[in-house]
């Protein structure tokens, strides 16, 4: 290490360990954990891969040992994209990224006026802002449309 802190890095890359790799690992995994978009993930685990190999006795230059984590990572991760685009992620709730279009269609009651067209609603936990004719306060309406991020509501029959 004191070799490496006196600026020859050539000597430091001949001496990698398996547990260099595994540092590194651990580290790409950890940010992975804090900035969670699963690039990370895959450069972590082939630093594990190469670890392990440098573990079980394969003798490798630190060049092979780069270019060996350098293509386990583009492969895993390209790999990994075409396996999840084949796969996508079902769910339950098909209006999860359009929240508005779940209130359409239903009624809610006032709890400000809407004055000159503009007003806020609250509605499934969120204060959506509406556009409508001018209601009173406790008025029932009927949310008609989702323009945006606005709801668009109508006084309810």
């Amino acid at each position: 290490m004191s070799d490496f802190m006196d600026g020859d890095l050539a000597v430091w890359l001949q001496n990698v360990e398996f547990w260099h790799w595994w540092v590194l690992g651990v580290a790409l995994i950890a940010i992975e954990v804090f900035a969670p978009s699963t690039v990370l993930l895959w450069p972590g685990i082939a630093a594990f891969v190469v670890g392990v190999l440098i573990l079980l006795g394969i003798d490798m230059m630190w060049q092979v040992q780069i270019a060996v984590f350098a293509f386990l990572s583009v492969t895993s991760l390209f790999a990994w994209r075409a396996y999840d685009r084949t796969r996508p992620v079902k769910t339950d709730d098909s209006g999860l990224n359009r929240r508005g279009s779940q209130c359409v269609g239903r009624t809610y009651i006032l709890a400000e006026a809407i004055v000159d067209g503009r007003g806020t609603l609250q509605a499934e936990g969120t204060i959506w802002k509406i556009t409508g004719p001018d209601l009173a306060i406790g008025t029932r309406v009927t949310v008609a449309a989702v323009e945006g991020a606005t709801l668009r509501v109508e006084e309810a029959q």
